[in-house]
């Protein structure tokens, strides 16, 4: 785990497949925005399939494990003007259509079910966003998701540190 200020906060609420964990830890070291899991997570750091996806990625990303939801959001409630914006399929708002501001949290839910009601009625979160797809479809990848997300905050900074 780095030690870094990151352009954005991608937060996974529980995540359960080790690949999808993986593949963000990959993401979030190839990009500079940092890593965070709210607990219970469904698996161990130990998983072939955590590993295998993040590759040799894992040194080079930072990457925060928090008990709950609750805790990781107070945690990066302490970032100064850290906004918590919501993703799920039942927003109006397209992804792209906001402005993103360094320190943003992203905020995504479990692979199954998404982010719950309670999560979503949480007070600290400033929007909800959706990123669109083709009518019919219930959600993306997680990993996919995030990097989708990543990337349009990412670009909107300008690439901070990117070449």
């Amino acid at each position: 785990m780095t030690d870094t200020n990151p352009y954005c906060h991608i937060l996974f609420e529980h995540p359960v497949i080790p690949g999808n964990t993986g593949s963000a830890i990959r993401l979030c070291a190839g990009t500079g925005a940092s890593l965070h899991l709210a607990e219970p997570l469904g698996f161990n750091f130990d998983d072939k399939h955590l590993k295998r996806a993040g590759l040799d990625y894992h040194d080079l990303a930072d990457v925060h494990v928090h008990p709950s939801l609750d805790a990781a959001l107070t945690d990066l409630a302490d970032l100064a003007g850290a906004r918590v914006i919501a993703f799920t399929a039942h927003a109006e708002t397209w992804h792209t259509d906001i402005t993103y501001e360094p320190g943003d949290v992203l905020l995504f839910g479990t692979e199954p079910t998404g982010l719950t009601e309670d999560a979503l009625a949480d007070p600290r979160i400033t929007r909800q966003v959706r990123i669109p797809m083709l009518p019919g479809r219930r959600s993306m990848n997680l990993s996919n998701a995030a990097a989708v997300a990543a990337y349009e905050a990412w670009r909107q900074a300008g690439f901070p540190g990117g070449r």
